[in-house]
Parts: structure tokens; sequence; C-alpha cells
């Protein structure tokens, strides 16, 4: 099914032209979860809230934010590097650390309480900074913004990930991802 989805993809893209001259435009090929909904690791990076539990060991748990070095600093280890990293990865990385010469045998626990936002602009009625969720799309986030104008472009979609100078222009479809950061702007059309 992604072998013809692609094949597809590319005759389109080679019967025009104008796509053709367009080095920005790129296709989400997330993997689906369930019916259409995109595949998303959420990955740590600075602002990002965490909640840490050490199982029998209350004077090391608590709320931390992740710093905009993407550290967590933790009382007895230090700072531990958190960005890029799963909670899952977080939380064997933080009790590796409290394994060595702190706790014998951590049994250690990482939930993210706040993640980084999303932002959506152009033809949507309530332009703005809106919480990010896992398996979110572009259609999703289209929803929390009020939904198009009656300018909108609807075929196609401007998404500025996190951390990328430039836009790349998507098709809108209802597997296009919005991952924690991206800049999703919905264009005017003109006729």
């Amino acid at each position: 099914m992604k072998n013809a989805r692609m094949a597809v993809l590319s005759i389109l893209i080679l019967a025009n032209p104008a796509i053709a001259r367009d080095k920005t435009i790129k296709v989400a090929t997330a993997e689906p979860n369930g019916p259409g909904l995109p595949t998303y690791s959420y990955t740590l990076s600075g602002g990002d809230k965490i909640r840490l539990i050490v199982f029998g060991e209350t004077g090391i748990g608590g709320d931390y934010t992740v710093s905009g070095s993407g550290l967590v600093a933790i009382p007895l280890i230090g700072d531990v590097e958190a960005k890029g990293l799963t909670s899952t990865q977080l939380q064997q990385r933080i009790a590796a650390k409290l394994a060595d010469g702190y706790i014998k045998e951590p049994r250690v626990a990482v939930e993210v309480l706040t993640t980084r936002p999303f932002y959506i602009l152009g033809e949507v009625n309530r332009p703005g900074e809106y919480p990010f969720s896992d398996g979110m799309t572009v259609a999703t986030a289209v929803a929390q913004a009020g939904g198009y104008t009656y300018r909108a472009k609807t075929g196609r979609v401007l998404i500025k990930h996190a951390g990328e100078t430039d836009a790349h222009i998507y098709p809108l479809t209802s597997a296009t991802a919005v991952a924690p950061g991206d800049t999703i702007q919905i264009k005017e059309r003109w006729f």
C-alpha cells in the first residue's frame, strides 16, 4: 500500500513540471498507527515538564523542567541529558545513573506533564499557540483553531518544523502529522 502511494505521488510530481521544479516539497511518510494516525514518539526538549518517581526514595522524585540546554538537574546524580530522549529512554538513563553507586536496583518512572506547543497561522478562525498531543494531525490542529476560514486553501499546507529554518509544503491529508514545536500555515486561496 505504501509503495503504491509513493508510485502515484512520483507520477503526479513528474507529470507536473511546476511541482518537479519546487525543491521544497516533502511528503510525510509516517507509518499509520491504527486508522490513519501517524506514529510519533515524543522526544523531550527544553521547556518540557516531567514528573520523576523513584520508588522508595521520596527525596529524589518530583516535578522537573528540562532546561533550554536539554538537561534535567536531579538530586544525587546532577544534570542528566534529556534532549532527544523519550520518557522511557530518560527513565532508563536515570536508573542507570542511580544504580552507579547511589541506589541498589532503582525503580524509576518518568511521566511527561507538559509538552511543547505547536503554532497555527493563516486561514483558520483562531490562529495561535495550542498544546500538542500524541497522534496529532493538521486536521486536528485546524479543529483546535476553530476550523478553516472560507478563504483557506485546503489542498496543501506549509509546515516549519522546530529547529528548521524553512517551511516545507505537504499535501493536506488525514495523515499529515504535526510534531511539537511545528508552525503550521494555512495559505489563502485566490479564487
